[in-house]
């Protein structure tokens, strides 16, 4: 475990501080080659687990470039483990870009800390990347992502 549990440098970029004040890491997979500020947990968003994958707990989640994850109920539950690491860990989520797949989840995420799907969208873009969620297909995954499973 890091020194600072649950918290990360707040001036590095790619960081969101929920409502909650719990803050996780957006990033791109390549970042974790040369990056030595390693997290206690990853959520890896990709079609494939990572070849080379970084020195962390890793949970891997089926999720295709541009896509929607291959199995919504896995992903839901990784994404409220995730949420949950956050309150006393420090915790990734990354794809191959950092942007579409990654803005995704930050976006759920925030919609399980409470916000609303449309303030939660626009909340990622504005603190964490203005691209975040790049398709409509991702964006109304994000719509029709309920805080509470129906």
């Amino acid at each position: 475990m890091n020194a600072f549990i649950g918290q990360w440098n707040t001036h590095e970029s790619g960081i969101v501080t929920f409502p909650s004040g719990t803050q996780i890491r957006g990033r791109p997979i390549r970042y974790y080659k040369t990056s030595r500020d390693s997290p206690d947990h990853i959520l890896i968003l990709s079609s494939f687990y990572p070849r080379h994958p970084p020195e962390a707990e890793i949970r891997w989640i089926k999720w295709p470039d541009f896509c929607l994850p291959v199995n919504k109920l896995e992903a839901r539950h990784a994404l409220e483990l995730t949420l949950e690491r956050a309150t006393y860990s420090r915790v990734d989520i990354a794809c191959r870009g950092g942007v579409g797949r990654t803005g995704t989840a930050l976006a759920c995420i925030a919609i399980l800390d409470g916000m609303d799907p449309v303030s939660a969208l626009k909340f990622i873009r504005d603190t964490y990347h203005p691209r975040a969620a790049e398709t409509p297909w991702q964006r109304r995954y994000i719509s029709n992502f309920a805080p509470t499973p129906s």
